[in-house]
């Protein structure tokens, strides 16, 4: 069974869309990429760190997942990094209410020695410097590492993004930060310029008008089921990338090919993810329901047409 090794925030964070409002509930990019991956046949382990403040329930919830909290630093009197938003009609932009770093702003990620030597390695949004020490303790090569970030990181830590980027395969970031990555406003043209940063592969998500992944002169576009209602969009990317990592983790391709088919996966279970608050959906979801949706995405995506 392969290795995948999650490097992201586990974390507690408030959030007010138009369909309501939470108080601090379980949230955190590790959380939801754990919690996606799980879907599949892989060992998976989180690297995080939190307070003293966080739940042992939480932490219950996903060894029950089969995910591997070795990783997973509990700071005695700390407090927990904690993320507070409101969205907008639309639920494509927010504002954020409140960050409070706490534990995070002193993270010395400590990979464990069973998954040092992980084929797939998936660093969720972190700072470049917490993603390039994760890598620096691998004892072999990867066969895949998946990097996602965010234009935050472009704005303050840009030249150690650039620097952790040529370490990795893939890199997954949305269509505003692709552009402000790249300078160029063409998608198609911001995937070949962040190509030459590192990347073989730039997979750009679009929220709700689905994905498109670039590899040389190779291009797919994944479409999101069109949904009746969107509760809460917070985990959706992160969703995706465990999605993502976790397919290629359980399958061991990492051809192009095999790509489209992650991306699908991919964006099957986002889809999931924003049907409730928070980890909701995904804590509660089966595998039946997951197999269902995808063929729907089939049947969306599939036509016959005389050429």
């Amino acid at each position: 069974m392969s290795k995948l090794l999650i490097v992201g925030t586990v974390a507690f964070d408030a959030i007010e869309t138009p369909f309501g409002k939470t108080d601090k509930i379980l949230g955190g990019a590790g959380t939801f990429i754990g919690l996606s991956a799980s879907f599949f046949n892989v060992e998976s382990a989180i690297v995080s760190v939190v307070g003293e403040d966080f739940p042992q329930e939480y932490l219950d919830l996903l060894t029950n997942k089969n995910i591997n909290i070795d990783g997973i630093e509990v700071v005695p009197g700390g407090k927990t990094f904690f993320w507070s938003g409101r969205y907008h009609n639309d639920m494509n932009s927010r504002d954020t209410l409140a960050t409070e770093l706490n534990v995070l702003a002193d993270f010395k990620p400590v990979v464990p020695v069973a998954f040092q030597d992980a084929e797939i390695v998936m660093l969720g949004n972190l700072h470049p410097l917490v993603q390039s020490s994760v890598l620096d303790q691998l004892t072999a090569k990867p066969k895949l590492v998946v990097l996602d970030t965010m234009n935050f990181w472009m704005d303050c830590a840009l030249p150690e993004l650039l620097d952790v980027m040529k370490r990795v395969d893939v890199i997954t970031i949305n269509d505003e930060e692709a552009r402000q990555l790249s300078g160029e406003y063409s998608l198609v043209k911001a995937a070949a310029k962040i190509h030459t940063m590192g990347p073989k592969y730039v997979v750009i998500k679009k929220g709700e008008h689905g994905a498109l992944l670039f590899h040389n002169k190779d291009v797919f576009f994944a479409p999101a089921l069109p949904l009746e209602e969107v509760f809460d969009p917070t985990g959706a990317g992160d969703t995706f990338a465990g999605g993502f990592s976790g397919y290629i983790a359980q399958s061991g391709d990492t051809s192009f090919e095999n790509m489209k088919n992650a991306i699908i996966h991919g964006s099957n279970l986002a889809s999931f993810c924003v049907e409730k608050f928070g980890t909701e959906r995904m804590v509660a979801l089966d595998k039946e329901e997951v197999l269902s949706r995808l063929q729907q995405f089939k049947a969306l995506t599939q036509f016959e047409i005389s050429l």
